[in-house]
């Protein structure tokens, strides 16, 4: 029997990994000015906790274990929004910032949707 795999399936830790990536190549191109510079930080500080407890949380000991790392992704994703909607990019990446906002938006979703699911 051939088993035909999902096309909208997804590996939710390599989309977690993606977006820190994406940030941090975001943040990098930011114009460096003080301000810029310390959102950066707190940004990518951020978005990389976001798949880091993810990985915490597929590895979770308990249910509740579980659940409080996906919380702690889906607050962090929160927070890199408003990390990114603070930054100030050079005019042609403003189209880039808002795919992060949507992107971060959607990751709040989800792990949010995970958290209700887990209950």
């Amino acid at each position: 029997m051939i088993q035909i795999q999902n096309p909208k399936r997804y590996d939710l830790g390599e989309r977690t990994f993606k977006f820190a990536k994406r940030v941090i190549a975001y943040v990098d191109d930011l114009p460096k000015n003080m301000s810029n510079i310390e959102v950066g930080r707190q940004l990518v500080r951020a978005a990389g906790s976001i798949g880091a407890n993810f990985i915490e949380a597929e590895e979770a000991l308990s249910k509740k274990d579980f659940a409080m790392r996906i919380k702690i992704s889906r607050k962090e994703a929160k927070e890199s929004r408003y990390w990114i909607m603070l930054s100030q990019p050079k005019e042609n990446k403003q189209l880039e910032k808002e795919e992060l906002i949507q992107e971060a938006t959607e990751l709040m979703k989800i792990f949010g949707s995970i958290v209700e699911k887990s209950r």
